[in-house]
């Protein structure tokens, strides 16, 4: 079966998993796309044959709504890290924030971050980072669909974003903040597309426990 689990906050992707497998006794489940502990939302889950069709929705274009605070950059980019970094920051208008967001628009480079699963010399990043490691990456070719500025005050930024697979939305939260002349890091980041999958129609864990409870008397 595939099912859209709407992913809270402090569980990672593979938390999910675990507690899938362990309510349907499936020895096959899997996900199709990492979501970070902090971020929360559509949280595609596959057991059985159906984990096949994983990868393919892993490759689908994925849509978020992001928090980015600034002000301040964190070691994760995110709530998860401690504060490195302290910058000013300058006076906004609405047009500048909107300019900036859509300058981010299409094909580009992007450098994943040092706490990230990736792999360099079957090491992962966040390994290293956790050591006090900084290896150089190589950047990865990403495209931004669409990006649209939801609200803002001083120090906080709401946007919404749809991007390719492999998009760290902590790493363009931070090109963002910097575009704009400050630093920052994200403070909340919601999934809520993978490909069709939307988060109005994501379940929780614990609503899939009590409908599985509830077909398997």
């Amino acid at each position: 079966m595939i099912i859209n689990i709407n992913k809270p906050v402090g569980w990672t992707s593979f938390d999910v998993v675990k507690k899938i497998r362990g309510i349907t006794r499936e020895k096959k489940v899997g996900h199709g796309g990492t979501l970070d502990p902090f971020a929360e939302g559509v949280l595609i889950i596959g057991t059985g044959k159906h984990t096949k069709t994983l990868a393919e929705v892993s490759n689908t274009h994925k849509s978020y709504e992001a928090f980015l605070k600034l002000g301040q950059e964190t070691n994760t980019l995110d709530t998860e890290g401690e504060v490195v970094q302290s910058a000013p920051i300058p006076e906004l208008s609405k047009e500048t924030i909107i300019k900036t967001l859509n300058s981010f628009l299409g094909e580009q480079p992007q450098i994943p971050p040092m706490f990230s699963a990736k792999k360099i010399k079957g090491k992962r990043l966040y390994t290293l980072a956790r050591e006090g490691k900084t290896v150089e990456r190589d950047p990865v070719t990403i495209t931004i669909d669409a990006i649209r500025l939801i609200s803002f005050k001083k120090d906080e930024i709401h946007f919404s974003v749809t991007c390719s697979k492999g998009t760290y939305i902590r790493v363009l939260g931070s090109d963002i903040a910097q575009k704009l002349g400050t630093v920052g890091h994200l403070i909340k980041l919601i999934r809520t597309n993978v490909g069709n999958a939307n988060i109005k129609d994501a379940i929780t864990i614990n609503e899939f426990q009590d409908i599985w409870k509830s077909i398997n008397l």
